[in-house]
């Protein structure tokens, strides 16, 4: 749970792709093909012999019943009894089959989705920066991909078998017909060709509706987060502005659900022609072999095997293109997955740079050189050539304006981006060519919009660690040095309280503990403080939203934290800055000012105005 409900998704539609090259199909089947494999090849095998059988049963029947139709007049009993046990045994098989089919897949869904899930995943971690995160055409190609990893690969493998099965069954059916009339085999086949290119084109606007209406679906379940928010319910009851987001949740839903009306209408038209034709083709080849019959030219077991071949044909063929059509759609879902993870990293090193194994420890300091950034080609500059200088062991302190590029200039330190332009250094190498994970190793960070997460109080604090969830001993130092040991020792299972009622069972009278908002800062505090020795500490409003005497404890205790360590605080608060060895004013996107509080009072620029406009508030 975020400490704040985000804010409503932008409304920009991306644009998705409807139909596959051949090679991007290839590539999504053989990826979920191999993903099966190595998940459970046993059931694999299992469903490639079920798909066999499934192909080979009712023509067996058929071939098994004109035998026995042909054999019923005049043929001995013995004669009769080797096509019965065979129609018995076929027909024990062909209930036995779908059941094993269901099991398998069973199986094989469960033991693919996970190792796809873990797959993706996997990739969506080693995404190092944030621009991902914030395109709202991602976050709907990440949502397909979630969707289409978790359910579609095991699916995929299944209709891959059915189309192999159908096609089999459709081979042995043909011949079957074939042996009756070669005319009646033609007219069945041709008039399957018009139900395979409309099936087909249903599987394009199915998956383009699916596209289309993506972004309503995201919008719609932010309202419904939104309407079911703890941390949203108070404004939303005391502003009477539920109906406002219900009507937006149910506006979005109506845009859906016009797309899919439309699409259903369309299914509706075409299977119901398709429906009338295979009527048309299976009556009128019933006539035919009925009047054949009487002139003699049929036996009755050929009429019984005409019918089963003209029936299985059209239901061979219809299932193998419901089965293509299907298959086209769950590839088309397949690719968001393969996209995914062939996005490749997010951030890179400098052009014809040597990359880095390891960052030494900083000895000299930070440096911004000529640094640009801006979020997006079409968006604004935040910053505009910064230049500045962090020596190791000084505190610095970075004020200006909202709006001015202080958050941003953190994000480019963190490199959750990378600069426009110019290059950030540490000791004199761009922080480019280090593995990002080796950089942030690095740093200590309490961020401005901190994470309260539906876990223990423990955990809460070991996020900023995962290695002293075992270590109770650093897990309560940190918590003592952010001040807020004694508030968790007070908790009904002290640091194994789950600080969440969002998992508590009906009826659990133990459903966890809510803490303030003051509460959970110093245990945002607290994880940036079990790093014990950080190069670079980066505090982004550390103390905003507490009360005066809080905020002072927050800055005693910080300032014991910071001594001897390379610091970088941001504060609209201009009284918890005043310390600083160095104080850096941001005034649209450049340094404007620079030195220490006094120098900058005597300067009488930004900094001396903001620091009295806040100061006089304080006088009579």
């Amino acid at each position: 749970m975020t400490k704040n409900t985000r804010q409503e998704p932008g409304r920009r539609r991306g644009g998705g792709k409807e139909q596959l090259a051949p090679r991007e199909a290839f590539a999504a089947a053989r990826s979920a093909l191999s993903l099966a494999w190595r998940s459970a090849p046993a059931h694999v095998t299992g469903l490639v012999a079920v798909a066999v059988a499934v192909a080979v049963v009712p023509v067996g029947v058929a071939w098994l019943t004109r035998l026995l139709l042909d054999r019923l007049t005049g043929a001995s009993q013995a004669a009769l009894l080797g096509p019965a046990l065979g129609l018995g045994l076929l027909g024990l098989v062909a209930a036995l089959l779908p059941h094993l089919s269901q099991y398998l897949g069973a199986r094989l869904n469960r033991a693919a989705g996970m190792r796809a899930v873990d797959r993706l995943f996997t990739v969506v971690n080693s995404f190092a920066g944030l621009a991902r995160f914030e395109d709202p055409r991602f976050q709907d190609r990440l949502r397909m991909a979630q969707s289409a990893g978790s359910q579609t690969v095991g699916h995929v493998v299944e209709t891959g078998l059915r189309i192999a099965g159908g096609a089999l069954g459709v081979i042995g059916f043909v011949v079957a017909l074939f042996v009756i009339s070669p005319v009646m085999t033609a007219l069945v086949a041709a008039a399957a060709v018009p139900a395979l290119v409309a099936e087909l084109r249903l599987s394009r606007r199915r998956a383009k509706s699916a596209w289309r209406i993506s972004s309503a679906q995201r919008r719609e379940f932010f309202y419904q987060s939104l309407l079911s928010s703890l941390d949203a319910a108070k404004e939303i009851r005391l502003f009477a502005a539920g109906d406002f987001f219900k009507g937006r949740m149910l506006g979005e839903r109506r845009t859906a659900d016009v797309e899919r009306r439309l699409v259903e209408s369309r299914e509706l038209v075409t299977q119901s022609g398709l429906a009338l034709l295979g009527a048309l083709v299976s009556g009128g080849g019933l006539v035919w072999a009925v009047l054949a019959a009487r002139r003699g030219e049929l036996t009755a077991g050929d009429v019984s095997l005409f019918v089963a071949a003209v029936v299985g044909v059209q239901g061979a063929l219809s299932g193998l293109v419901g089965s293509l059509a299907d298959g086209h759609h769950q590839l088309l879902l397949l690719n968001h997955y393969v996209a995914v993870l062939e996005a490749g990293p997010d951030l890179g090193p400098p052009a014809d740079d040597v990359l880095l194994d390891r960052l030494p420890a900083l000895s000299r300091g930070i440096e911004l050189r000529d640094v640009w950034f801006r979020y997006g080609d079409d968006q604004p500059w935040v910053l505009r050539g910064v230049t500045l200088f962090i020596p190791r062991g000084v505190s610095v302190a970075l004020v200006g304006h909202n709006g001015a590029g202080k958050s941003t200039l953190v994000k480019l330190l963190c490199r959750f981006y990378d600069p426009t332009q110019g290059e950030i250094l540490w000791d004199g190498v761009d922080i480019r060519r280090v593995p990002v994970r080796e950089l942030r190793r690095r740093l200590g960070a309490v961020f401005q919009d901190y994470m309260n997460y539906d876990l223990t109080a423990g955990e809460n604090i070991a996020v900023g660690d995962v290695r002293a969830l075992d270590d109770p001993a650093r897990l309560s130092t940190a918590a003592r040095e952010a001040g807020v040991h004694d508030v968790l020792a007070k908790l009904p299972h002290r640091y194994d309280t789950m600080l969440s009622r969002v998992f508590a069972a009906d009826g659990d009278d133990d459903a966890g503990a809510l803490l303030s908002g003051g509460q959970w800062q110093r245990l945002a505090l607290a994880r940036a403080f079990l790093r014990r020795n950080p190069d670079l500490l980066i505090l982004d409003e550390p103390s905003s939203g507490l009360d005066a005497e809080a905020e002072y404890d927050i800055h005693l205790r910080l300032g014991r934290y910071r001594a001897g360590r390379t610091s970088l605080l941001i504060s609209h608060r201009l009284g918890a800055v005043r310390d600083a060895d160095r104080i850096v004013v941001l005034a649209d996107g450049r340094v404007s000012e620079e030195g220490s509080h006094a120098e900058l009072l005597d300067q009488a620029g930004t900094y001396a105005r903001l620091f009295t406009v806040q100061a006089d508030g304080y006088q009579p």
